[in-house]
């Protein structure tokens, strides 16, 4: 079995203006990489078209409307003080959802073992209700609701590595006892989220806040909470929210991983997931804004998704 490798190229049209940390250049940094070392083990992939009735799962029509209405004839807008859109975001928008559900398809159908979703607008700050912090639909969230729905499963898992806290997701599945949110994040940060306190009406959220210039040991000691709690959960299928921002050269941040770090923590959790999911694994680019140190650590997070298949 392969890993698959899923994106579009509509990224490079979500132009968000001169100077915004989430750029163009991120998602062509990682695909330019993947495109020079060409693994055998990939299977590139497109986003397919989807049933936006997936997207209402996660986001109110409401929303969704207001989104759709949003976006410029031309020019640039603004969803929130962070997120910006251009006429170019619509799809890219569509096409950062639909590559998690090709993924999952794909999965499903046996065309690979796992799979990484190297797009852009990122996801995991959306609420429910609300576009906020470079976010406009939850893309991992979307995801999941897609698993319960269309396949099925009832116990599905969503790791947040990025060093921001995944207030939207955690929004969208604070009451759903099918889903386990856990989230490794610099704190107090942005979003403001993500204490300790905050543990779902299930006990299903995980917030393990770290405070500002923890180092990649006191980081990978507090990661076996993360496999703990999967532990206890026993999901049928992960999903990671892929931020690499935590990593010691980004600016957004203060965490101090270093490129292999991200490999460490991939292979812990696939390692552990063996025995309960056997392997299926969707992960979805969040954050990660030094160019350099995104292209060596996503490089690396997809090592460990392509030896997990042998």
């Amino acid at each position: 079995m392969k890993t698959g490798l899923i994106t579009s190229d509509t990224y490079q049209n979500h132009n968000t203006g001169d100077g915004h940390p989430e750029k163009i250049d991120r998602v062509t940094a990682v695909i330019d990489n993947f495109k020079r070392i060409d693994y055998k083990e990939l299977i590139w992939k497109k986003p397919a078209k989807f049933d936006q009735s997936f997207i209402i799962n996660t986001h109110s029509s409401k929303y969704i409307d207001q989104v759709h209405k949003s976006f410029p004839n031309n020019g640039l807008a603004f969803l929130d003080g962070d997120t910006v859109i251009s006429p170019g975001s619509k799809e890219a928008t569509k096409d950062a959802v639909g590559s998690i559900i090709t993924a999952i398809d794909g999965i499903q159908n046996n065309e690979f073992k796992n799979a990484f979703c190297a797009v852009r607008p990122p996801g995991h700050h959306a609420e429910k209700e609300k576009a906020m912090g470079f976010c406009i639909f939850n893309n991992v969230a979307v995801g999941a609701n897609y698993l319960i729905e269309k396949y099925k499963y009832s116990k599905v898992a969503i790791i947040d590595f990025d060093v921001h806290h995944g207030n939207g997701t955690q929004d969208i599945f604070y009451n759903n006892e099918k889903v386990l949110f856990i989230s490794t994040h610099q704190y107090p940060y942005y979003p403001g989220s993500g204490s300790e306190n905050e543990k779902g009406k299930f006990n299903n959220i995980l917030n393990i806040p770290l405070e500002a210039g923890t180092t990649a040991e006191k980081y990978l000691n507090a990661y076996e909470y993360v496999l703990k709690k999967l532990k206890e959960f026993k999901p049928e299928f992960l999903l990671f929210s892929a931020g690499f921002d935590a990593h010691i050269n980004d600016p957004l941040a203060q965490l101090k991983l270093n490129t292999d770090d991200f490999y460490q923590l991939t292979k812990r959790t696939l390692e552990l997931s063996k025995s309960f999911c056997n392997g299926k694994v969707v992960s979805i680019l969040e954050g990660g804004y030094d160019l350099k140190a995104l292209q060596d650590s996503t490089q690396r997070h997809v090592d460990a998704l392509i030896e997990f298949n042998w």
